[in-house]
């Protein structure tokens, strides 16, 4: 799903005029960034092999498919405003290529929603949602990847304060009632994934 030609099937079907191929090119190097370790090609793929799976109409699984491409386009963890960044490029591309405002404005809603990841009433949001936590439910040795390459994102946050920061994102989830929205998600994912948690706040220590 991260080739060009499902790309631009996906981008038409929002009512793109055209493939978009160019813009495909942008984003593929911005996933292929050097500073980024967990935010890669890599995590796309993942998303993309999970969203095959989800029972969409083809306008919403268009939707989701491109907000997943845009939601860590601009990916710098030093700001905190990547998301939104991310979201209003998403749109403001979305409109250029002639796709109607009311969908340009839905791909940047759904791409805010993974700010913060709570649950969402819309089923393609909750299912974007969920697809983005899905690394939390994933098996051990994926999980623990992931944990080293976010370390590595954030190499110029000195350790004692990583800890801390890391503890307090990782404790919020755990605390959390429920972390998947929808039942599929749940039952394939919710145990694991606070197992997963619960043993790196162990390594991360009090």
């Amino acid at each position: 799903m991260i080739d060009c030609a499902s790309w631009s099937k996906a981008w038409r079907a929002l009512g793109a005029r055209e493939g978009g191929e160019s813009l495909h090119r942008k984003l593929v190097q911005c996933w292929s960034e050097d500073h980024r370790h967990y935010h890669t090609l890599q995590h796309l793929r993942e998303c993309f092999e999970l969203l095959t799976g989800i029972e969409l109409t083809p306008e919403e699984s268009a939707q989701v498919a491109i907000a997943l491409w845009f939601h860590d386009a601009y990916y710098d963890p030093r700001r905190d405003d990547n998301e939104r960044r991310s979201a209003d490029w998403a749109r403001r591309e979305a409109i250029a290529a002639g796709v109607p405002q009311a969908t340009a404005q839905r791909v940047h809603d759904m791409i805010m929603a993974t700010v913060d990841h709570q649950p969402q009433a819309d089923k393609a949001m909750q299912a974007l949602v969920d697809i983005d936590l899905s690394i939390l439910g994933a098996e051990l040795a994926r999980f623990d990847e992931s944990d080293e390459q976010v370390r590595r994102e954030y190499g110029h946050v000195p350790e004692a304060e990583w800890r801390v920061g890391r503890r307090r994102v990782l404790q919020n989830f755990l605390d959390r009632e429920r972390l998947y929205g929808s039942d599929d998600f749940h039952s394939r994912f919710e145990e694991r994934a606070r197992e997963n948690l619960k043993r790196s706040l162990a390594r991360l220590g009090s």
